[in-house]
């Protein structure tokens, strides 16, 4: 571990622990198992800017409304830059941004003070189990100073908690995972599967949807971007996924992102007969996967977008925990290309993605009929 990280390290540590002596309060920790009262208004915290994470959280919204008797009020507080992302779920009451910048402000800090006079009753600081997020853990302790607060039981953020849960054993699955965090209030029962709001759409982009009806072509999306640029597969072998869509009788649609249209292009060039996707936002992305039916990506937000709403997703993975990150459930695949990328040649992967797209397009249509 470099020197800085080992000092942000410390001193993350040392600021959790001054924090915890602060916060305390005489018969605020709970023994897991103990009973809970029924939570009447309860905040979900994730401060992360990420849309993956964002929607990764939706089935915390959904059980807490499902498997709470009565359903309880439930907000959600959300790094400003994916509100958008959870905005207008169905299974939200409210969707919070959270700006951390006058954080050391502490409870004096304007947001954090907005959060104290809501009065929730239950907090639960939604981060996971393989490294300590001492961010989401403060924020979850000062929002809540008469609550109970639920978090991940890793030390040193347990001691901001009044109930601390231990990671399963039996999956890496980060949404199921995650949604143990709630089993305290549902006595060990959660609910499965990302969701998503249903699509706001303009006019011009859902008159562009029209034109999928009816008797032509299948189509699919192919999204070749992705935040981390290591993580994603070239675009040659996107190319090769939309040559093998083309000859199986599918018309690609190629998305695209903010500064990646040059990457959906040189997608296109390798893929005669493939189509450019217009600018989308979330919602027309959404709309635009649901349509087509089947989307080929990376591990990236999108792909959490496309499972979100049922599209049948086929992710290729680069040195990321696939089982972890990973949605391989049906109507699901997702594939690791690490083993490739580091052991064979770019031709062994365009041969290897288009094999996967043969496969999988097969594996839909012998269950569709």
């Amino acid at each position: 571990m470099a020197w800085h990280k080992r000092l942000e390290t410390w001193a993350k540590l040392a600021l959790t622990l001054l924090a915890s002596v602060l916060f305390w309060r005489p018969g605020r920790r709970r023994s897991l198992g103990a009973p809970l009262s029924p939570p009447r208004k309860v905040l979900l915290v994730r401060p992360d800017n990420r849309v993956g994470e964002a929607l990764l959280t939706t089935p915390l919204l959904r059980t807490l409304k499902a498997l709470v008797h009565p359903p309880p009020e439930v907000h959600i507080l959300v790094h400003t830059k994916v509100v958008r992302v959870l905005q207008g779920h169905p299974d939200a009451d409210a969707v919070l941004g959270f700006d951390r910048r006058l954080l050391w402000l502490g409870p004096l800090a304007p947001g954090i003070r907005a959060l104290r006079r809501a009065g929730y009753d239950t907090v639960v600081d939604c981060a996971n189990w393989s490294a300590p997020s001492v961010t989401s853990a403060l924020v979850a302790r000062m929002v809540g100073p008469k609550a109970v607060v639920i978090g991940p039981g890793i030390w040193p953020v347990t001691l901001l908690q009044s109930v601390s849960v231990p990671a399963r054993s039996d999956t890496r699955h980060e949404a199921v995972q995650r949604t143990h965090l709630l089993t305290p209030l549902t006595q060990g029962a959660v609910t499965q599967g990302l969701s998503f709001r249903e699509p706001v759409l303009g006019a011009l982009f859902r008159t562009y949807l029209e034109g999928f009806a009816g008797k032509g072509p299948r189509r699919a999306v192919i999204n070749p971007g992705g935040r981390l640029g290591e993580r994603r597969i070239p675009a040659e072998a996107f190319s090769a996924a939309a040559r093998e869509l083309i000859s199986l009788g599918h018309v690609p649609i190629v998305t695209w992102g903010p500064g990646e249209e040059a990457l959906a292009q040189a997608v296109l060039s390798g893929a005669p007969g493939a189509e450019l996707a217009p600018a989308t936002s979330i919602d027309e992305l959404a709309a635009l996967m649901r349509a087509a039916g089947l989307t080929v990506c990376n591990n990236t937000g999108p792909m959490h977008l496309s499972v979100a709403v049922g599209a049948p997703t086929l992710a290729f993975f680069l040195r990321m925990d696939m089982e972890r990150w990973g949605h391989a459930v049906g109507p699901h695949r997702m594939v690791d290309l690490t083993p490739l990328v580091d052991g064979a040649s770019g031709a062994g992967m365009e041969q290897r993605v288009a094999e996967e797209v043969r496969s999988f397009v097969a594996e839909r249509s012998s269950l569709t009929g």
